[in-house]
């Protein structure tokens, strides 16, 4: 993941910050408890296809 395109994407919900998770290819917003796909390099900002975290997974 390019980090000038990780300095400008933000949550579509809250607009908070997001983390990128290499292993899980995913952009993880903490606040929302949402990851986002990150597929072929690109990511998928749309809540529709966002995981949603369980309480038990840490963040």
């Amino acid at each position: 993941m390019d980090d000038k395109l990780l300095d400008i994407l933000v949550c579509p919900l809250c607009k908070g910050p997001l983390l990128y998770r290499k292993s899980a290819a995913e952009l993880v917003c903490k606040p929302c408890r949402l990851g986002y796909p990150v597929q072929d390099g690109i990511p998928v900002m749309l809540e529709e296809d966002a995981r949603k975290l369980p309480p038990e997974e840490e963040v």
